[in-house]
């Protein structure tokens, strides 16, 4: 076989490995072929991922704000709202002098006068009941209806702390100290700040939300609290006599909202809020069961009938924890 039957080598061809009429092949890099393409960019290219690379090319996503997205696009930071407060949280406490024993109080007493006076404080209770609610309710509808009001309450936390402050301290006044809560008019002038107090609270971390979160708790709440009282005057269960049961479901919600608080307010662990939203929820549903126990009287504790301010205190506490409760699950449930 002679030498010309094989391939030419490069070095004879003179550049190209089969011959010297094809083109040289392009520079390693971008662009190639001698050339930038027509319409292509040029360098230093753009380092926002959103800008178009070519001309006529649509760009990317905004940074937004987006339609019905009320807050700025990016990473979290300055254009994100600040997650809701926790919400207020004491441990439900009675105090032993406005409780009183004797199977045969109230509706199973022997005279017609002890029923009508327990009839009497119970529709005096829910009077109060009712106007507690009806100041709180306008003011969520305010906070959570008039966007002015709800974003100053949200841009205005110190606004927050000072409501729980006033209700920290008229709350303990009103349980602890048995003179202002018995004196007429000092016990409706504390239990007119602390509505508000925890009125404003409410109304604040109701803003946080959709008004369709606020009105589908709003009516779950109101559901659960008139079985809830049905089910007290119809049933021959007496939680009454569970005191020590309900001492420790207080504890254990009182231990395990610290605890939340504390860890929320580093970094925010969804399981972590809704078991405590969720422990929350029942064991005050059961508190209120408790409560309005104490408050019929024909069980083997009750409320002393002049305690009317201290009894309609502890079912109203009962009904915004619920509220708040179910507002934080139905919230974080529709996101």
């Amino acid at each position: 076989m002679s030498r010309s039957d094989y391939p030419p080598g490069y070095e004879e061809s003179g550049g190209p490995l089969y011959g010297g009429n094809y083109p040289q092949p392009p520079a390693y890099g971008f662009p190639g072929y001698g050339g930038p393409h027509p319409g292509q960019p040029s360098a230093p290219y753009p380092t926002d991922p959103n800008t178009p690379l070519y001309s006529g090319q649509p760009g990317g996503y905004p940074g937004g704000p987006y339609p019905g997205q009320p807050y700025h696009g990016g990473p979290p930071g300055p254009g994100y709202p600040t997650p809701p407060p926790m919400p207020p949280m004491m441990p439900p406490t009675i105090p032993s002098d406005v409780l009183s024993s004797g199977d045969g109080f109230a509706a199973r007493g022997s005279g017609w006068d002890s029923v009508s006076v327990r009839h009497a404080f119970i529709r005096k209770v829910y009077l109060v009941l009712a106007s507690q609610l009806m100041v709180t309710t306008a003011i969520v509808s305010v906070f959570t209806f008039v966007e002015p009001v709800g974003k100053y309450v949200r841009d205005n936390p110190a606004l927050y702390w000072v409501s729980y402050a006033v209700y920290f301290i008229t709350h303990i006044v009103l349980v602890c100290c048995s003179g202002p809560r018995r004196k007429h008019p000092w016990n409706l002038i504390l239990l007119l700040l602390f509505t508000l107090a925890l009125s404003y609270m409410t109304g604040t971390i109701a803003s946080f939300y959709d008004t369709k979160v606020v009105f589908l708790a709003m009516a779950i709440t109101a559901v659960v609290c008139i079985c809830v009282t049905v089910f007290c005057f119809q049933t021959k269960v007496d939680f009454t006599k569970c005191q020590g049961l309900f001492c420790v479901l207080g504890i254990v919600v009182f231990v395990t909202g610290l605890i939340s608080a504390i860890v929320l307010s580093f970094k925010y662990v969804l399981w972590l809020h809704m078991l405590y939203a969720a422990l929350g929820t029942i064991v005050f549903t059961l508190f209120l069961a408790y409560h309005t126990q104490l408050l019929i009287g024909n069980r083997k504790y009750s409320i002393s009938e002049d305690e009317y301010v201290f009894a309609a205190l502890s079912l109203y506490v009962d009904i915004i924890q619920i509220f708040i409760f179910l507002l934080q699950i139905i919230g974080a449930a529709r996101k």
